[in-house]
């Protein structure tokens, strides 16, 4: 009689624990991080300017950062890329790579560019092609840096937020000219003022072990990417350096994500400058970081569709050169010619149906989306208002790159980044598009 008591109550006993360990388990975070160098060397051409350049040596690393989170029995993988973006092409085989590796859907990777002007040429655009050896180190980079991550994966950890600020570095930087036109290049003395907003929001996302030790930080800002410490090396720019820097100070894998920050740029202060003013704005963060209810996991990844545009080519090429001879009269020449080419290329595509991926994926209560352009600031702001996250950040350049994505309104009062070219050739709308199926899918992503 005993025996057969005792043996009821362990299996009451155990019917009462199963339910607690899965519960305990579908709660449970781990996080693993980890980053890997791409190897470059002097005789490959840099990308971000208008004509193919070279450098002679190099600042920090150029890297791929991977943090991949696992709640049982979801994972996700946030990768940040020192280049300056990356095509489809190049990034679908490495999502499929890293889900065979290590079984994270290639819907919950994102991978996102951080967009320096000092790496070599990983798109083919303006006056110069990808480095397809370097786009290959790039490719292995990537899917090497989650499989480390993937291996690093430990807990308990807890998931620390905080939403910082850094307003200086950067603005808009199309600035409107006293003759109408907008502001590239060349001298702003008679700037009349900024036609859209600058995003000052710097989050972190910061991941302690039980111990409160930090094991991995992501922080994301809104201003593109140029210059670095130093002038004429490769560089990971200023924000790269500013990772590498925090880093090796806080014993912690450090990434970054580039921001909507298609039309802001820093016009006035020194690489280094932005680099300091970067680093005190993340560990001023990072102090006032509060611990998250447990981090819910999740995430959406779905193709989405637009047009090539149709241009009239006589005006295209009147706006870029009249503004070029009056205003960066030394290269203005070469600098037509460039976009004489990109606009013949384009000339037989106008209309074509294109597809590019859009991304959302939630930590907790923070919600990240992943745009594949150069994001206009104003359209990144309109995103994070109408969330229902109560912090949502934008990482452009994400699984995929086609071109600038201004807002209705910069398309009307023209400049660089709407002229026609390969940077730019998407049809007016698609930014505010875009804009509005990333809320359809947030709104999706809240209910999971």
């Amino acid at each position: 009689m005993r025996r057969h008591i005792f043996q009821w109550l362990l299996i009451v006993a155990a019917g009462l624990a199963q339910p607690r360990l899965m519960v305990a388990a579908a709660g449970h975070l781990r996080v693993g991080a980890a980053a890997v160098e791409f190897e470059a060397d002097d005789t490959m051409e840099i990308g971000g300017s208008i004509l193919a350049g070279h450098v002679r040596g190099q600042e920090g690393k150029l890297r791929a950062v991977a943090v991949v989170l696992e709640q049982a029995p979801v994972k996700l993988a946030v990768v940040a890329c020192d280049v300056l973006m990356l095509n489809r092409d190049l990034l679908d085989p490495v999502a499929a790579e890293i889900e065979r590796t290590t079984g994270i859907p290639a819907a919950h990777v994102l991978i996102n560019c951080t967009h320096t002007h000092h790496a070599p040429s990983t798109c083919t655009v303006h006056g110069y092609k990808r480095d397809e050896e370097f786009c290959r180190r790039v490719q292995r980079g990537i899917a090497a840096a989650v499989r480390a991550a993937n291996a690093n994966l430990a807990g308990d950890s807890r998931f620390c937020f905080a939403l910082g600020e850094e307003k200086t570095v950067g603005q808009n930087s199309r600035l409107l000219l006293g003759d109408g036109t907008i502001y590239w290049g060349g001298p702003r003395d008679d700037a009349v003022r900024p036609t859209g907003p600058f995003d000052p929001a710097l989050p972190v996302l910061a991941f302690r072990d039980v111990d409160g030790k930090l094991q991995a930080l992501l922080f994301n800002h809104s201003t593109h990417t140029i210059r670095g410490r130093k002038g004429g090396v490769r560089s990971p720019g200023f924000y790269g350096m500013a990772a590498q820097e925090l880093e090796a100070e806080m014993g912690a894998t450090v990434g970054f994500l580039e921001g909507a920050s298609g039309s802001t740029h820093n016009l006035d202060l020194s690489g280094d400058e932005c680099a300091d003013r970067i680093k005190r704005a993340v560990r001023e963060a990072l102090a006032k970081a509060q611990p998250q209810a447990a981090a819910r996991l999740a995430a959406i990844k779905r193709p989405f569709k637009f047009r090539v545009r149709r241009f009239d080519e006589a005006k295209e090429d009147e706006a870029v050169s009249s503004y070029c001879r009056k205003r960066m009269p030394p290269r203005a020449d070469s600098t037509i010619a460039v976009f004489r080419a990109m606009r013949r290329e384009l000339a037989p595509r106008q209309g074509e149906e294109r597809e590019t991926w859009m991304q959302v994926m939630r930590i907790g209560d923070v919600a990240i989306v992943g745009v594949p352009a150069e994001y206009f600031t104003a359209l990144g702001l309109d995103i994070k208002k109408r969330s229902p996250f109560p912090h949502t950040l934008v990482a452009e350049l994400a699984n995929d790159w086609i071109g600038y994505l201004p807002d209705r309104e910069g398309h009307k009062l023209g400049g660089y980044q709407t002229w026609t070219g390969l940077h730019s050739y998407a049809e007016p709308g698609t930014g505010e598009r875009i804009a509005d199926e990333a809320v359809a899918m947030l709104r999706e992503l809240r209910t999971k």
